[in-house]
């Protein structure tokens, strides 16, 4: 080669022409590889990236609005005209039979104090507890007929959101994590945000935790108050470099460590350490709210002293979706009412009904009910009858127990049928009596609208497969559009 011809080649039009083959492929390769389609490795050293579903899905995100401790349905969403004709009754013997508590043997029938109106287009039922909800009426899918084998909290929440009252389970957020990835670039896959009227979420942590999946896959929770999440600050005196720095030296030790023993644990840590340091910059600005409208920070309730908590979370719940987090939980805690049931459901509803359908019609607004799927409900119901264990029932005071045999659930979004109800329990709310439904039902089904067949969502532990509807569960396809 001649030396003009060598400064031919060098020329950087010539240099585009003769490579840019090589540079497009590279710029392909990055891009398909954040995408989780750059083929195995690169989805082993990031566990978090995105991979296929198993058929077309429906939802890309889904917000849980989980209503810990039980509300009660017979006071908020489900009529019952009979219990006023046996309100102070003892419970028909027709029905004692499936009655397993003596205590709830001799216990008095309760009429709701609560007035129902339709509403919607569909004609559905709503106390006047929740007024606002009543205006998503034809949005909303309402299963009236859910059962579950657990009465008592803990195991309950478990039960709903792990897929079983064993310790070491993960939950669902973490199972859809598992199979379909995140799309979130600087955020977690999975998020949570708590808040309560004065009493705590009985299953705590465990109902987001990751079981024996891999660390990465759990719940993030982020705080009302403060940083949103603990540590988002660096420490006085660590510059962005220095971190990065640092940063590089870890992922050199774990990359070693990976390919080495091909410890799952390894590549989730460097997975953790690599969003971490990108969501300092990201989760500031998702928690920042002042950009949102004066109109949209009235309609969730941010500036109002009692529904600001609940509110802030379902419109970062908004926010979050709106950047590509797959699974939201709200965890608003708690409704287990045996006693002051009117009083307390009242200020639990004051709390958090208004923010609930400003989420609704916000997310119908701006086209993200298109691609999300939203659920309110708690981990069982209330009974028809008067809680009778306890001394504070007087006149007035009236609470009621649990009730695990038939209560309600309710959805809105992509892949459900609008204005529609699921379900149908008797006369005084005991038992269902079409369309009985299970948790591991309901599990399966929205995971279907997530594009996930329940049986092949599976992981080994142990020697054997686990999945998260265990070894159950069916699609309700009465629920699906």
């Amino acid at each position: 080669m001649t030396y003009a011809e060598f400064l031919g080649i060098q020329k950087r039009r010539s240099f585009l022409e003769t490579c840019a083959g090589g540079l497009g492929m590279i710029a392909l390769w990055n891009l398909m590889s954040a995408e989780g389609r750059a083929g195995q490795p690169a989805v082993e050293l990031n566990p978090m990236a995105p991979k296929p579903p198993h058929f077309a899905p429906k939802a890309k995100s889904v917000i849980w609005l989980f209503m810990s401790g039980g509300p009660s349905q017979l006071d908020l969403f489900e009529n019952k005209p009979a219990l006023k004709k046996w309100n102070g009754q003892s419970v028909p013997e027709s029905m004692q039979g499936s009655l397993t508590d003596n205590f709830k043997r001799i216990a008095k029938i309760m009429a709701t104090p609560r007035v129902f109106s339709k509403h919607g287009a569909c004609g559905m039922e709503f106390s006047d507890l929740v007024p606002n909800i009543a205006t998503c009426a034809d949005d909303i899918c309402m299963i009236r007929s859910l059962t579950t084998d657990i009465p008592n909290h803990h195991p309950a929440q478990m039960i709903m959101n792990c897929g079983a009252n064993q310790p070491d389970r993960p939950s669902m957020g973490s199972w859809v994590t598992y199979g379909l990835g995140s799309e979130a670039q600087d955020l977690p896959g999975y998020v949570v945000l708590t808040s309560n009227s004065g009493r705590g979420i009985e299953g705590g942590v465990s109902n987001w935790a990751n079981g024996f999946l891999p660390s990465n896959y759990r719940g993030t929770t982020f705080r009302s108050g403060g940083d949103p999440v603990l540590h988002i600050s660096s420490p006085p005196g660590i510059s962005p470099r220095t971190q990065r720095l640092r940063l590089d030296a870890i992922r050199d030790l774990n990359e070693g460590q990976f390919q080495a023993t091909g410890d799952g644990e390894f590549a989730a840590g460097l997975a953790a350490y690599e969003l971490a340091f990108r969501m300092q910059s990201a989760v500031p600005e998702l928690a920042n709210l002042s950009k949102e409208s004066p109109k949209t920070l009235e309609a969730y309730g941010v500036n109002n002293e009692t529904t600001r908590a609940f509110g802030s979370n379902c419109l970062l719940a908004r926010r979050m979706v709106e950047r590509n987090v797959r699974f939201v939980q709200l965890y608003h805690s708690s409704w287990d009412d045996h006693w002051d049931l009117n009083l307390n459901h009242q200020k639990n509803c004051a709390m958090t009904q208004q923010p609930v359908a400003a989420l609704i019609h916000d997310l119908k607004q701006r086209g993200l009910l298109d691609t999300t799927l939203v659920i309110w409900g708690g981990e069982f119901g209330r009974t028809p009858m008067t809680e009778v264990r306890l001394s504070k029932n007087e006149a007035g005071r009236e609470g009621r127990d649990h009730h695990t045999i038939a209560f309600n659930m309710f959805m809105a979004g992509v892949g459900v049928e609008a204005g529609h109800m699921v379900g149908r329990p008797d006369e005084l709310g005991f038992f269902p009596t079409e369309d009985k439904m299970t948790v591991h039902d309901l599990q399966a089904t929205i995971l279907h609208c997530l594009g996930i067949e329940h049986t092949r969502l599976t992981s080994r532990h142990q020697g054997r497969d686990f999945r998260l509807t265990d070894v159950s569960g069916n699609v309700v396809k009465k629920i699906l559009a």
